[in-house]
C-alpha cells in the first residue's frame, strides 16, 4: 500500500490515541506519581517525604515526557522519517486542532469524555500499573531508540556489503580487460 494511503487509514487510530493520551496524561500522571510516593513513603519514609516534597516536579517530568514521546512518534508514524520542521509542525498542529475536534464531538453525545477517562484512574492506585504506566514513554523512546540503531547498523552493512561486491566486480572487470589486451603468445 502506497505510503500516503496507509498513513490516510491509519491516521484516525493515531489521532484517536493521541487525543486519549494528550488530555489524560495529566489526570494518569498525577494519581501513578502519588501512587509510587506513598509506597516509597511507606517503605522508605525518608526518601518518600522527600520526594512528596518534589511532587510537582516530577509529575512535571513524567508529563513531559509523555508529551515529548507523542509529538515526535505520531507524526514520524505518519510521516516517515524524511520530514521537515515545518512539516511536523503542521501535523502536529493539525492533530491538535482534531483533538480539540473530536472533544467537542465527544462532549456533544456524552455529557464529558473526562468522566469515561475517569474510571481507569482508579486502575493506577495499583503500584506495579503505576509504574508501568510512569514507565511507557520511556520504554517507547528506548525502542525507537534501539530500532533506529539496529536500522543504521543494517544500513550500514548493506553499504560494506555493496562497496565490496562493487570492488570485487571492478577488480575482475580490470583483470578480464588486461587479459584481453595483453598480447598473445604466438606459437611457431
Amino acid at each position: 500500500m502506497p505510503k500516503l494511503g496507509r498513513a490516510i487509514l491509519i491516521t484516525p487510530l493515531y489521532v484517536s490515541l493521541a487525543w486519549t493520551m494528550m488530555i489524560s496524561y495529566q489526570m494518569f500522571t498525577q494519581t501513578a506519581v502519588l501512587t509510587v510516593l506513598m509506597l516509597f513513603n511507606t517503605s522508605l519514609p525518608a526518601v518518600g517525604e522527600w520526594l512528596l516534597l518534589r511532587m510537582d516536579l516530577i509529575v512535571f517530568i513524567y508529563a513531559f515526557a509523555w508529551v515529548f514521546v507523542l509529538s515526535s512518534v505520531i507524526p514520524s508514524l505518519l510521516l516517515g522519517r524524511e520530514r521537515s520542521v515545518l512539516v511536523q509542525f503542521f501535523v502536529c498542529l493539525i492533530l491538535t486542532l482534531i483533538a480539540f475536534l473530536i472533544q467537542d464531538i465527544l462532549n456533544a453525545f456524552w455529557n464529558s469524555p473526562f468522566q469515561i477517562l475517569q474510571g481507569f484512574v482508579v486502575l493506577l492506585d495499583n503500584p506495579l500499573l503505576a509504574v508501568a504506566y510512569l514507565s511507557l514513554p520511556y520504554v517507547t523512546m528506548l525502542a525507537i531508540d534501539i530500532r533506529a540503531k539496529k536500522r543504521q547498523r543494517t544500513s550500514k552493512q548493506m553499504e560494506e556489503i555493496t562497496a565490496r561486491y562493487l570492488g570485487q566486480t571492478e577488480v575482475e572487470e580490470q583483470e578480464v580487460c588486461s587479459e584481453n589486451t595483453r598480447p598473445q603468445n604466438k606459437q611457431s
